[in-house]
């Protein structure tokens, strides 16, 4: 095949689409992988729970009226225990979280900036808590605020690198915390939430120790099977301001927020990078369609003579056009191919350095295997055609 017989003009044709399928495809991978792993990282917040808190968390329609929502009171336990106590009909669980950085000491140990959550009951079942060690708390030591913790995974290692943490005695707030559960290792994930770094005390003795109304406080509260999450905001919007005591005609002084927030954003900026992406890879495929297109005309006139005989034999226009279209199209394909190697690589390399898991998926492949047939096909239509429409005597003479 004259492609073989020319193996330098063959090669820089290829790499035109090998750079081209490259540069798309890494696009596409890198950001599939961003993205799974945030859409991941953003479920861990609970598709189905929604947030009262004082700061909404997305900008909504305009400008963010941080000076507004500023002069909101922090949701408080008060708050909880008074929307606990109405039982709202949609709210399957509801809980309450607070929090504050605490150094948190084992004898001459100590871990710093240790994330202590106050939590009620329930917030074990909402945010389906396994733990690996010993056990949740009790409603009973929740009411009471017994000095029991849960410890995140790097705390218990941390503090307890040798033992068992469960059973033992910890120092945070000037008092000793008894250790009765230990959470598994969760890992980091994109926006931050992860068990690994936090203790859970119960939150009624963390507001007895910190106080009512702190920043960051928020009720969860989870969706009840049968409703919609926009009838639980109804409904938790009712009883909030039946709480708060709010005229008719006032705006909220909460918010109520969900992870629907962050997916309507990743979606707009996933897209914008995802054409950014094809406008950039689009350019190099357009070079090597091109490349293919010339060594296909190149072939042509080498050809010539051959393409004669054959039709002088009895080849049809068909049978020239599907020739020169197989050979063009294979030709793209094997260019695509080390594209796709290429940008494998580049994915182990990025996992490996970083630590954060970048990988092609199937569709990647697909695409990438797709669109260099494609070009290759495109590119390979005008030659072909122009072999399959020679007279057959006038090719047969061209050479001679």
């Amino acid at each position: 095949m004259a492609l073989v017989s020319n193996r330098l003009r063959t090669f820089l044709s290829l790499l035109g689409i090998t750079i081209g399928i490259f540069a798309i495809i890494a696009v596409y991978a890198i950001v599939d992988s961003l993205e799974r792993n945030i859409r991941q990282s953003v479920d861990s917040l609970g598709s189905d729970v929604v947030y009262v808190q004082k700061w909404p968390w997305g900008g909504g329609d305009g400008e963010y009226a941080w000076w507004k929502y500023f002069q909101r009171p922090e949701v408080g336990m008060n708050d909880f225990k008074r929307l606990h106590a109405r039982s709202p009909r949609t709210a399957d669980f509801i809980t309450y979280i607070v929090g504050s950085n605490e150094t948190v000491k084992m004898g001459n140990s100590s871990v710093e900036r240790v994330e202590v959550n106050g939590v009620t009951y329930h917030y074990g079942a909402l945010n389906a808590l396994n733990l690996e060690k010993g056990r949740y708390f009790s409603e009973g030591e929740m009411n009471s605020g017994r000095n029991v913790a849960v410890l995140g995974a790097d705390i218990a290692t941390g503090l307890f690198p040798t033992g068992n943490a469960v059973g033992e005695s910890v120092q945070c707030f000037g008092r000793t915390f008894v250790i009765i559960g230990v959470l598994p290792k969760e890992g980091a994930n994109l926006i931050g939430q992860s068990h690994d770094t936090k203790m859970l005390i119960p939150a009624t003795l963390f507001t007895a120790l910190k106080g009512d109304e702190m920043g960051g406080s928020a009720i969860q509260a989870k969706v009840k099977p049968g409703y919609t999450t926009l009838e639980l905001k109804e409904d938790l919007r009712m009883h909030m301001r039946a709480i708060r005591r709010l005229k008719p005609i006032s705006e909220d002084d909460f918010t109520l927020n969900e992870s629907s927030v962050f997916s309507q954003g990743l979606d707009t900026m996933f897209g914008a990078i995802g054409i950014a992406g094809t406008v950039i890879g689009g350019f190099s495929i357009l070079v090597g369609g091109f490349g293919i297109a010339n060594i296909m005309f190149v072939s042509v006139r080498e050809r010539t003579g051959q393409i004669g005989i054959q039709k002088a034999l009895g080849a049809t226009r068909v049978f020239i056009l599907t020739q020169f279209l197989v050979e063009s199209t294979l030709l793209s394909v094997v260019g695509g191919v080390a594209g796709l190697i290429l940008v494998a690589g580049l994915m182990a390399a990025g996992t490996a350095i970083s630590g954060f898991e970048l990988a092609m998926s199937v569709s990647n492949v697909a695409t990438g295997v797709s669109l260099s047939a494609a070009i290759g096909l495109l590119s390979g239509l005008a030659p072909a055609s122009m072999a399959a429409q020679l007279d057959p005597v006038e090719a047969i003479r061209f050479n001679q």
